[in-house]
């Protein structure tokens, strides 16, 4: 039925009339003059037709054009979100890509040591990170409490990486149990993106010996939230 409805049917209609009028001319069953005559309807059909089906490709650009605009308007209007939260469904995939595209200097600022103890943890957010062979160094901003898992946990575990020669030692810090983040240079853009956690309730599920994070932001490079970032971690840094 689709075939049928896509044949030009004003086409071969006019086609057949003008063979059966030059057929009955040859036979001389009409003349000249109706002949004439309906080579001239045939034509005037035929213009009438390519009118009206120009008139209907005008109307079908001008519609186009505007479906483009509006999908451009909204296209313009949609802008990627600053941060995005990022639960315990997806929390360990997203961490663990993050830290595999990451490049350059990595700074891991007041994280928790406490969770690397299992070597699951460690295997993988720190792991990936350490042998990840875009990333130049990895500098960690620590509490000062963090120096004896540090030692005994810690460095044991990373000296067993390739690549653990980029890890350099913490700079000791008292540093307030409020925010944790992740500071990397990124594939996306070249930007500085971060992985940001706050410590306690609902962002961190607290365990007998320790705190584990349940939700993180990742905060995108063009937030602003970035820059301020940046700057805490320099000021603890020097």
């Amino acid at each position: 039925m689709k075939g049928l409805l896509r044949i030009d049917w004003d086409v071969i209609a006019g086609i057949a009339a003008a063979v059966i009028a030059i057929v009955l001319h040859l036979l001389h069953i009409v003349d000249v003059e109706v002949l004439f005559t309906i080579v001239l309807v045939l034509l005037a059909l035929l213009l009438f037709r390519d009118l009206r089906r120009e008139s209907h490709d005008e109307h079908l650009g001008e519609a186009v054009h505007q479906i483009k605009g509006d999908v451009k308007s909204i296209e313009l209007s949609l802008e990627t979100p600053a941060a995005v939260l990022i639960g315990p469904r997806y929390l360990r995939s997203e961490s663990r890509r993050f830290v595999e595209t990451a490049r350059g200097e990595m700074v891991w600022f007041n994280v928790c040591f406490l969770m690397f103890r299992r070597q699951e943890v460690f295997d993988l957010l720190l792991k990936p990170a350490i042998e990840n062979p875009l990333v130049r160094s990895i500098q960690f901003i620590s509490d000062e409490s963090e120096k004896e898992l540090w030692e005994q946990n810690m460095l044991p575990k990373i000296r067993e990486c390739d690549g653990s020669g980029k890890v350099l030692e913490p700079r000791w810090r008292t540093l307030p149990q409020t925010v944790s983040f992740i500071l990397a240079e990124t594939e996306h853009k070249g930007q500085t993106e971060a992985l940001l956690s706050f410590w306690g309730e609902p962002f961190m599920a607290r365990t007998i010996d320790k705190q584990v994070p349940r939700y993180v932001f990742w905060v995108h490079g063009h937030s602003d939230l970035v820059a301020q970032l940046v700057d805490l971690e320099r000021q603890h840094r020097i």
